[in-house]
């Protein structure tokens, strides 16, 4: 594995990566990383993903990997266009645990994360929710869905983190770099994942309300 840091005005080497993540932040960095992203570099980001390399888009990252973001002051920031995907920031945020039913590759698993943001997200025709909402708020609080995929990348508001807690959605990003690289369909060998189903079931847990229930019964 090697991992490459690509900061502002740091180009993107065509063919020469598998596997793409963009992380969140403020809506003050968002707009810097929005503006570095316009033009050729977000282009050679979305030809990658159109060429068979996988991406992870998380918060802040997944509205820009969509058409674009508009603040609660109004400030537009320009998305790279992967994702068929609108955000408008909302005057509340939407925070908390959150399950979903989520599918990939044909596969459906229950996915847990934490959402923290104020955007609400809608999805075009051209896009595919990363899952349906069982406990949470999700896209924008109303849709019952959360996320967007697109070929091999997914656009989601999860964190918390993701990736250690949903080990199936790390192997499928995992496989599809490797078949990126190899040319090849790639499965991963089963890993030992008890510490990691146990994570996600608390979280699981959360979203669901079973640890305001338990405490609530200690109360009483």
């Amino acid at each position: 594995l090697r991992v490459h840091g690509c900061g502002p005005g740091d180009p993107v080497t065509p063919g020469a990566h598998d596997l793409f993540y963009l992380g969140g932040g403020q809506d003050r960095d968002q707009a810097l990383v929005a503006q570095d992203l316009t033009g050729a570099k977000g282009q050679a980001i979305v030809s990658a993903i159109e060429d068979g390399a996988a991406l992870l888009a998380v918060c802040g990252g997944y509205q820009l990997a969509g058409r674009g973001y508009v603040g609660v002051d109004g400030t537009s920031m320009p998305g790279i266009g992967l994702l068929d995907a609108e955000t408008v920031a909302g005057t509340t945020r939407l925070i908390g645990d959150v399950l979903l039913e989520a599918r990939l590759g044909g596969a459906t698993h229950e996915v847990a994360g934490f959402e923290n943001h104020a955007g609400r997200t809608h999805l075009g025709s051209g896009a595919t929710a990363f899952g349906r909402v069982i406990a949470g708020h999700g896209n924008d609080g109303t849709s019952g869905s959360e996320g967007a995929t697109r070929l091999r990348a997914i656009g989601t508001y999860l964190h918390g983190p993701l990736l250690p807690r949903n080990p199936w959605v790390a192997d499928t990003l995992l496989e599809w770099a490797l078949e990126h690289r190899t040319g090849e369909a790639v499965r991963l060998e089963p890993l030992d994942d008890a510490l990691e189903d146990r994570a996600r079931a608390v979280a699981a847990g959360r979203a669901r309300g079973e640890r305001g229930e338990r405490l609530i019964g200690r109360r009483a």
